[in-house]
């Protein structure tokens, strides 16, 4: 293991170093959060790619594929098809709003009221996410150097920390972009090939498992339906997602080099599927369809080449990890914290220097990756924390989102009560059939659905000045110029002059 071993360090080593390298570039607000609006379509497409593409859907995507054949792609496969969705129908709208945060454009579209409610739930799921993702390394790093849970957290956890917090977006970006390239090659280069002939290719598998594992619908129609209304809309509304949309150079980067991420995923989500399937014919009976990955990773690969798949695992995890990070940190720090000291002092730092900015960033990334760490450490199902995510996301964030981008008729009190309604809804139907049912998700949704319609309809349009306001935003005229980043007092309104609320 001595190969693989250095493989990895030398990984890890690279990791910090594209930190400290993105620490230089990040001398203002945009470029620590949003690697100042402007990469082109290769770098886009390989950060958001990683963003999307975690342990989740790596070690998880080979476990169902374990457990239920080729119809384990479609857990990845639908977040591919929400990636496509949200660029072509959405990300260059998104892009041109030239915003921090999703709850800055419910600002902008309902008028200066919608912040700390939806920014609490937003900053939930990025919390909740970035939680899940550090789980993962305990998986990861139990494999390299059989240590136990709570060091492999702390010691993956530490590292996305470190890099994150020193350069914000840029750091990520950079480190992302490294991650794409490790899981291209350790993946889908090395690992597919090598576990189908371990097999003993196509035919020896078919041959060797029951025919249902070869069934495109073979995981159920409603496991299918659940995946698409969790990851697929989650995809259209995520911070984490959003603050890489944020990232693109153009309304042309962002849709096209979205797609190719997206197809990417598709492509990702049928790789796992297969290797999981592979996984079966060699060990048919795992104590845990989740120790599929591990097992054939650890038992059949060649040293170095071992370390370099394990590597893509570990880059799988990382990149989503401080994707959510950086997410959260920026939800607590924009769209909490400012308002709230705006509130209780009056107003906010409005003379703040770009440079205290970044320090204010950054400090909230090393809180929020310390919290992370600790709440990891004290959890132990990454299922079930995922699901309390994405159900929180979807049931609250869903519908105001997309209707303010669709339906000019929706307005503020209409958007609070659907967040406010399918929040409380999707917990507390957990809580009465369980985190894992799919009811909570169905009813939940359709609750801050029906809500939204009636109060919109009950309620007065939205102000005319605030509609004209986010017409020009969304045709990319209006928008405040890079670094321009004086705060909108919470409870505002924008004029057709006006800039979102931001730090």
């Amino acid at each position: 293991m001595a190969v693989d071993y250095a493989v990895i360090v030398v990984y890890l080593a690279g990791m910090l170093a594209m930190g400290w390298w993105g620490m230089r570039r990040a001398k203002s607000k945009s470029e620590f959060l949003v690697a100042g609006r402007r990469l082109g379509p290769g770098m886009y497409s390989g950060t958001m790619a990683a963003i999307v593409l975690g342990g989740a859907s790596t070690i998880g995507g080979v476990g169902l594929g374990y457990q239920y054949g080729l119809s384990g792609a479609w857990m990845v496969f639908t977040i591919g098809l929400g990636l496509l969705a949200l660029s072509v129908f959405f990300s260059a709208r998104i892009a041109r709003l030239k915003v921090y945060t999703v709850s800055e454009m419910l600002d902008l579209r309902y008028g200066g009221r919608a912040g700390i409610i939806s920014g609490v739930v937003m900053w939930a799921y990025t919390l909740m996410l970035a939680v899940t993702s550090t789980i993962a390394y305990a998986t990861i790093f139990d494999v390299l150097f059989d240590v136990n849970r709570t060091v492999a957290i702390v010691l993956g956890g530490t590292i996305v920390v470190a890099y994150s917090t020193l350069g914000g977006m840029w750091s990520i970006t950079l480190t992302d972009m490294v991650q794409f390239v490790v899981k291209t090659i350790g993946v889908l280069l090395l690992l597919l090939p090598i576990a189908v002939v371990k097999a003993g290719g196509f035919s020896e598998m078919k041959a060797q498992l029951p025919t249902e594992y070869f069934d495109p619908l073979g995981i159920g129609g409603e496991t299918i339906f659940t995946y698409v209304l969790i990851y697929t809309f989650g995809m259209l509304i995520g911070q984490d997602i959003w603050q890489r949309v944020f990232t693109a150079r153009s309304d042309t980067t962002a849709r096209w080099g979205g797609t190719v991420a997206g197809t990417y995923c598709l492509v990702y989500a049928i790789a796992g599927a297969v290797i999981g399937t592979a996984a079966k014919v060699m060990y048919p009976n795992l104590a845990s369809a989740d120790a599929a990955f591990a097992t054939i990773v650890k038992d059949e690969l060649p040293v170095g080449v071992r370390g370099l798949v394990l590597a893509a695992a570990l880059a799988a995890v990382m990149s989503t990890s401080s994707g959510a990070l950086i997410a959260c940190a920026t939800v607590a720090n924009n769209d909490i914290w400012s308002r709230l000291r705006g509130v209780v002092g009056g107003g906010g730092a409005a003379g703040d220097e770009p440079h205290d900015e970044v320090k204010g960033n950054r400090a909230f990334i090393l809180i929020m990756g310390v919290a992370v760490i600790l709440i990891a450490i004290a959890l132990n199902d990454v299922v079930e924390a995922l699901t309390v995510a994405y159900n929180l996301l979807v049931g609250g964030l869903l519908v105001p989102i997309i209707g303010g981008l669709l339906w000019r008729r929706g307005t503020a009190a209409g958007a609070l009560s659907a967040v406010c309604v399918g929040g409380v809804a999707v917990v507390g139907l957990m809580w009465h059939y369980g985190i894992l049912a799919n009811q909570p998700i169905y009813y939940g949704l359709l609750a801050s659905l029906a809500v939204y319609v009636v109060v919109s309809l009950a309620t007065p349009p939205t102000d005319a000045a605030v509609l004209a306001a986010w017409r020009e935003r969304l045709a990319g005229r209006g928008a405040p110029e890079t670094g321009a980043d004086a705060p909108v007092p919470a409870h505002s309104s924008p004029s057709a002059t006006s800039s979102p609320s931001g730090v």
